[in-house]
């Protein structure tokens, strides 16, 4: 009798997952389409260029409004409603959009594209492996968020030094940070999702927060491979 309760909950987690990660992983690809196309439209438009690239307050403010944004969503996603979810997910995916438009203006289109791809290719291996693999990767998550703290914090202190040399150590252990938190987090979704839902809001509310979690590894990996692959002009 256990034994065949064990498998019928296993059949449901499975039918769970199954519906559960196509809409994370979709609202996470329409999160980063948004984040491109805003990016392309900025970048078409000098005025708008020279209003948030030539004034250090603007682009600031901007910043703080997507890091705002981003806590915002995730303390109070029990809160809100799944459409007002949805609306700051977009709201803060078109924001980055918007910043990131700087990156074409620093490197070139041709390494862009390289290291988007290796980066795309990268976040799919690892992303596969936190699903496929059987072994609990709870450790991991302290260990590598602690590694994005200290990221953070010499990120900041770089800002006074200029240090090429700290930039190029954030970098590559950047790399291994969100390397590790993909596929932790990945596992993490995939446990989320298997324990199942109470109601479609929450559901929907549980995608979203999921895709923005993917869609922050993904932004960052990427990031930091274009400061180690990316030629400037």
């Amino acid at each position: 009798m256990f034994n065949q309760r064990q498998h019928i909950t296993s059949a449901s987690g499975i039918v769970e997952i199954n519906s559960f990660l196509p809409k994370v992983y979709g609202w996470m690809t329409a999160g980063l389409a948004l984040t491109a196309l805003t990016a392309m439209m900025t970048l078409s438009s000098q005025s708008l260029l020279n209003l948030i690239f030539g004034n250090k307050m603007v682009f600031y403010a901007l910043i703080f409004g997507e890091l705002g944004l981003v806590i915002a969503m995730s303390a109070a996603i029990n809160k809100i409603s799944s459409t007002t979810a949805t609306l700051m997910f977009l709201l803060y995916s078109a924001l980055n959009g918007v910043t990131f438009a700087s990156i074409f203006l620093i490197y070139t289109s041709s390494s862009i594209a390289s290291t988007f791809f290796v980066a795309a290719g990268t976040f799919g291996s690892v992303s596969i492996y936190g699903y496929v693999t059987k072994r609990d990767l709870t450790g991991w998550g302290s260990f590598f968020f602690m590694g994005l703290i200290g990221i953070v914090i010499a990120s900041v202190v770089n800002i006074f030094l200029q240090s090429e040399m700290i930039s190029w150590v954030v970098s590559y252990v950047g790399v291994f940070v969100f390397v590790g938190l993909t596929a932790y987090d990945t596992q993490k979704i995939k446990q989320i999702g298997a324990a199942g839902f109470s109601d479609e809001e929450s559901r929907k509310k549980a995608s979203i927060l999921g895709a923005l979690t993917l869609y922050l590894d993904f932004i960052n990996l990427f990031l930091m491979l274009l400061r180690i692959m990316g030629n400037r002009r």
